[in-house]
């Protein structure tokens, strides 16, 4: 093999690496999409159990996350001026001022976990009524979100 030969054979495999890095950077290293990509959001399965108190409620549902990573900061409703989010940790309540929902990824609110806390609220929803819920995210924007008033026992998985 000439020298020319092997230098323009070593300059092809050096191009071929850079090319395939740079068509690489699009994603992360296990393949899913890089942290700039857009998030896709789809929220599923939110009702509030009937409340038992005039004061207060809970809220649940599921944000499914087909793109980039977004994060939940704020939450409104019309049925409350002090609608708060909360994880349970240890079996304790805790306040949060944001739920992060990773990319290709899923952020649950649900009985014993995650969860909204409305409170003061302007009246006590019954049974078949629908509360106007706003979710704020920080690059979604707005998602409104219906949230039906289910019996106080209410169990998603059995529908009941």
């Amino acid at each position: 093999m000439s020298r020319r030969t092997g230098r323009r054979a070593g300059l092809l495999a050096v191009c071929s690496l850079v090319l395939a890095a740079g068509t690489l950077t699009g994603c992360g290293s296990d393949g899913s999409p890089s942290s700039s990509a857009a998030p896709e959001l789809k929220v599923t399965g939110a009702y509030m159990p009937a409340p038992s108190m005039d004061t207060m409620a809970a809220g649940f549902f599921t944000v499914t996350n087909s793109g980039g990573a977004d994060t939940l900061t704020s939450v409104t409703s019309d049925l409350s001026d002090d609608v708060t989010m909360h994880a349970t940790v240890d079996g304790a309540m805790e306040e949060k001022k944001s739920f992060a929902i990773p990319a290709e990824g899923t952020l649950d609110l649900a009985s014993g976990g995650n969860h909204l806390m409305f409170a003061k609220l302007t009246h006590k929803p019954g049974q078949g009524e629908k509360v106007s819920v706003e979710l704020h995210f920080a690059k979604s924007g707005t998602v409104r979100i219906s949230m039906p008033v289910k019996p106080a026992t209410y169990n998603p998985k059995t529908g009941r």
